[in-house]
């Protein structure tokens, strides 16, 4: 454990989750994933956290583990068609974690999420979040109207709304 990254998750609060996604950006992501999951079978849920805190910060637990763990609160695995996604930003360590359902994950591939992953960090670095949020979403897109085609009316198993915490 870092003494850099526990002094990054100190002072990287809600404030900073704020600043990089207002509300006028959290109603656009939204939009983009209802518009999604129009066109495709699967279920796409956007996480963003400021910094950890508590045991997951002071257990130095990873963006990977705690996008791992959100996945699973949030039961994004329990879709029909095991085709859930969730994008998981973690602000104070700047970086993007995609967690997928097996049905998803096997026909697309770690490397294939790791790639969209660097690109939404790319657009971070360069101050344009809700670009980097609505470019991986598109990505994601592609890849879920490809390998879970949209086939009639279908419900929407998980709300499209953003998750701050």
């Amino acid at each position: 454990m870092s003494i850099a990254r526990i002094g990054r998750h100190l002072i990287a609060r809600r404030a900073r989750v704020r600043k990089a996604f207002p509300p006028a950006s959290l109603a656009a992501i939204e939009q983009a994933i209802k518009a999604s999951e129009a066109r495709h079978a699967g279920q796409i849920r956007f996480v963003v956290e400021g910094a950890l805190d508590g045991r997951p910060l002071f257990c130095d637990q990873s963006a990977r583990e705690r996008a791992l763990d959100i996945f699973s609160q949030l039961r994004i695995w329990d879709t029909a068609q095991n085709s859930g996604v969730l994008i998981y930003v973690l602000l104070a360590d700047r970086n993007v974690e995609i967690v997928a359902d097996r049905g998803i994950d096997a026909a697309v591939g770690h490397a294939a999420w790791e790639r969209i992953c660097r690109a939404m960090e790319a657009e971070f670095r360069a101050g344009r979040f809700q670009q980097g949020v609505l470019a991986g979403i598109d990505a994601v897109t592609a890849f879920l109207t490809t390998h879970f085609p949209k086939a009639g009316a279908g419900p929407n198993e998980l709300p499209d709304k953003p998750v701050v915490l």
